[in-house]
């Protein structure tokens, strides 16, 4: 019987993401890493953009816009999340794991639909720091703390144990 966990991520992991992930697990006989990746909804992306732009400049732009072609957007995001899904199972992989993954639209939904269609013995949710998000109890780790009964663990993608911990550059960029 193999020991699930499922993996939530932000973005394509590196080898050093993946190899720290799997030295978690390193008494665990056969763990799968069943890995979700949200793909990036086209329209919030332009939405975000837009919001970047002062009043006369999104004046100019509202034209701009309705020649923007949201399927080559949506295309661009798909293709994005399809190489960062591949890298990220490709590093899993190198660093001796079993993985699978797919993407994914709702990222906590999926987390939870997972942890249940596998069985997952714990949730791993890998991003970016988000302090307001984490803040207000709104991210993505929170959420799902609220509807699992499974441990769930957050890591910061791309710091190591000690920076996460406080030890060197972490957050702070100092």
């Amino acid at each position: 019987m193999s020991y699930d966990v499922v993996l939530l991520v932000e973005q394509a992991l590196t080898l050093d993401d993946a190899t720290r992930v799997h030295s978690l697990h390193e008494g665990v006989e056969d763990p799968v890493y069943h890995v979700l990746l949200p793909l990036e909804d086209a329209a919030a992306r332009i939405e975000s953009a837009m919001g970047t732009l002062s009043a006369a400049e999104y004046l100019g732009s509202a034209m701009i816009m309705n020649e923007v072609d949201l399927d080559a957007v949506r295309e661009e995001a798909r293709e994005g999340a399809e190489k960062a899904l591949a890298q990220t199972l490709q590093v899993l992989k190198s660093s001796g794991a079993s993985a699978n993954g797919e993407l994914v639209q709702d990222p906590v939904k999926a987390l939870r639909a997972k942890v249940t269609a596998v069985d997952g013995r714990e949730a791993i949710i890998m991003t970016r720091p988000h302090v307001v998000a984490e803040f207000f109890h709104v991210d993505w780790t929170h959420q799902a703390r609220r509807h699992l009964d499974v441990p769930v663990l957050h890591l910061i993608e791309h710091e190591n144990f000690d920076e996460q911990a406080g030890e060197g550059e972490g957050i702070s960029g100092m």
